[in-house]
């Protein structure tokens, strides 16, 4: 007996240290982290001037300040903090998805969408922002389910339909936020998750509702338990499954949507803080639960701190920015752990679908003599289309003969010309980079705005502009190909332990493109660029694009397009499973990185020239299987022409449904391409 008990206290020896180091540890961090974060700013005052603030408050300056807008702040932090990782906590248990959250799953963008609505059209709706925000978050995870197919969903699947429906509804709201310039500087520094408060009002706004849904959860936490078993055995042992899963999606909603509609959309708390707990141990959801809403506080108020910590004159990164660059590595971790778990992000079941896209056939060379024709028509609108309407036969004229008035020579070859062949040679270069890259991780669904290519070029070409500012633009694709190929290094090198196992890079793609985004978000501010031209960089644009732009951005093209052609029988034999290209002599692991560099190039070179241009790369090489099949070599000219043909008709379109306003062609390509999309990923989980 006396041996039993000595077992027993043994036993719980550890569990006692484990829970003094997450409970006891993370509340003394989260108090230090508290004080640190009251002495951030730009009156610097020490933790006794804070002290004295809290507990003994005089009428001083220092003390309201402390009182008024940073207590305020830190408290709205804590409280921000414990949300999001509560809602992770409970996506995660629901879906059985390791890399849900309120951010991969798209309720963070539809709440900020609601929210925009609201504030441009329905201003006097403010007060109702809360209940908003949450018909949009709702209203988003409820298309991401059913993009995905239902909860049956594999996790990469889910996250793939998180992350488009994030794009798509992301494109919305900057279209809005273009349109109404005069809200857009402060929607969009919020949109980026801010922690900035003037008074207590959020505090006393986010309250009263985060704290009763966090009590709830707490008293789900023995369902939450049963429901890890799986839905029969949590049904044999009495659960209501379906409403346990309902009520906890319900309160995920809505403490991300109380949390946006106070600080905006802050990312990645809710993978961190659960994902921290459960490496310490922690497996049941009562103390999993409390311990990461502790710690979500911990992490928050520290990237609050250290984004003020390197806050440039009066503007400071948004910590929504700071959240994207730490978590980005935290999902990268993740996506392995789960692969060595158990293989859930297997791609195979996906992958057979390049070859099984195709569907009524139109006969090759007429297709490409159609598309050429639409190419050649949507160019010649695009040059007669505008503020001043050009004739037809005047453009013919003046392209042939060069005739004609001079301003009309102008406004053709010095204006809408090179406009639109700088927009055909990027949707076309971006258009192939996608179908490589689909070819190398065999997902029809990986695009280079997915996989971290887009990102990582754009930020390669804001560092330059910001740290060079009077260099010659034609440095500027370099700068691209820099920041695409390092964020392609990280992909591979960490894609690679796995045997570049297709569904592991691009998870991995898509936690580097957050991380890339979130470096943009605070190089715009840093840059204090004017929110339109922000927008604008961020959607991307074919405005005012001249000969200067197009020569050296078809030098890439013309010199890589050759190689892949070659490359396209390969690529054949990829679509197939690893055995058939082995069996056959082809190389996989070379194959892919050759696929890859050329890929990544050509994303490269139009992200320099036109921007973090997305869906192109995604559609066009789709749409072409749809037309052509699973041929390579016949879908690569098929989908430059349709590339060049979707982004010349945004060009167009982006000029016309504004006027004299102008729509970024990106931001028209994924207003145009998300319905595709959607109705891709539907049919696809339709199939399975």
């Amino acid at each position: 007996m006396k041996n039993g008990a000595t077992v027993l206290r043994s036993s719980r020896s550890p569990l006692l240290s484990r829970y003094l180091l997450v409970f006891g540890g993370g509340v003394i961090l989260l108090v230090g982290m508290l004080f640190l974060n009251i002495t951030q700013g730009d009156a610097g005052l020490g933790i006794q001037t804070v002290i004295e603030a809290i507990v003994a408050p005089q009428d001083v300056t220092e003390h309201h300040i402390i009182r008024t807008l940073r207590l305020s702040r830190a408290t709205m932090g804590m409280i921000a903090g414990s949300s999001l990782a509560a809602a992770g906590v409970l996506l995660q248990t629901i879906t059985r998805n390791p890399l849900s959250s309120a951010q991969t799953l798209g309720i963070n963008s539809g709440a900020f969408l609601a929210i925009t609505v609201v504030v441009v059209f329905f201003p006097s709706l403010s007060s109702y922002s809360l209940v908003i925000a949450f018909i949009g978050g709702f209203a988003a995870i409820a298309l991401v389910y059913a993009m995905a197919g239902g909860i049956t969903a594999s996790p990469l699947r889910l996250t793939l339909a998180g992350i488009a429906v994030a794009m798509a509804i992301g494109a919305v709201t900057g279209t809005l936020q273009l349109m109404y310039e005069e809200d857009a500087g402060k929607l969009l520094a919020w949109g980026s998750g801010s922690l900035e408060q003037n008074n207590w009002d959020g505090v006393r706004f986010a309250s009263p509702w985060i704290f009763p849904a966090a009590l709830i959860a707490l008293g789900l936490s023995k369902s939450l338990d049963l429901f890890e078993l799986g839905d029969e055995m949590a049904q044999s042992l009495g659960q209501r499954v379906r409403f346990v899963r309902v009520t906890a999606l319900l309160l995920a909603v809505l403490l991300a949507a109380a949390t946006v509609s106070v600080v905006g959309g802050i990312g990645f708390i809710g993978l961190i803080a659960p994902h921290l707990m459960r490496m310490m141990g922690i497996k049941r959801h009562l103390p999993l639960l409390i311990s990461s809403m502790i710690w979500g506080a911990v992490v928050l108020l520290g990237a609050d701190t250290l984004a003020r910590m390197v806050a440039v004159g009066v503007e400071e990164m948004p910590v929504g920015a700071v959240t994207a660059i730490i978590g980005g590595p935290w999902m990268i971790w993740l996506a392995i752990r789960a692969r060595r778990g158990g293989g859930r992000f297997q791609s195979s079941s996906d992958s057979s679908s390049l070859a099984a896209l195709s569907s009524r056939r139109i006969p090759y060379p007429v297709l490409l003599a159609i598309l050429s024709v639409l190419a050649v028509v949507i160019l010649l609108a695009g040059i007669s289309l505008g503020s001043l309407r050009l004739q037809i036969a005047d453009i013919l004229a003046a392209m042939a003969t060069g005739g004609g008035e001079d301003m009309t020579r102008n406004i053709i070859f010095n204006m809408r010309l090179p406009r639109m062949a700088v927009a055909a040679v990027s949707g076309a270069a971006l258009a192939a980079s996608g179908l490589l890259l689909q070819g190398v991780v065999k997902n029809p669904l990986a695009d280079p705005s997915i996989i971290g290519v887009s990102s990582g070029a754009g930020v390669g070409a804001l560092i330059l502009l910001i740290a060079l500012p009077q260099i010659n633009i034609s440095w500027l694709p370099l700068a691209a190909f820099a920041g695409a190929f390092v964020s392609t290094a990280i992909v591979y090198a960490v894609s690679r332990r796995s045997g570049m196992n297709p569904g592991i890079l691009v998870l991995v793609g898509i936690a580097v493109s957050a991380m890339g985004t979130g470096i943009i978000q605070a190089l715009v501010i840093k840059a204090q660029l004017r929110a339109s031209s922000a927008l604008a960089w961020l959607a991307g644009s074919t405005y005012a694009r001249t000969w200067e732009q197009l020569w050296p951005l078809m030098i890439w093209p013309a010199v890589l397009l050759p190689f892949a052609w070659w490359l396209c029988r390969k690529l054949d034999l990829l679509a197939m499973s690893e055995e058939v290209p082995t069996g056959l002599g082809v190389h996989v692991v070379r194959t892919r990185i050759w696929a890859g560099f050329i890929g990544v190039a050509l994303a490269a070179a139009a992200v320099a020239t036109v921007g973090t241009i997305g869906f192109v790369g995604l559609i066009a090489p789709h749409a072409a299987r749809i037309l052509i099949g699973h041929n390579h070599r016949r879908l690569l000219p098929a989908t430059l022409l349709i590339g060049a043909l979707l982004l010349m008709a945004a060009d167009l379109a982006g000029r016309l449904l504004l006027s004299p306003k102008e729509i970024p062609s990106g931001l028209v390509v994924a207003l145009l391409g998300a319905p595709y999309f959607i109705a891709l990923m539907r049919k696809s989980a339709a199939r399975k």
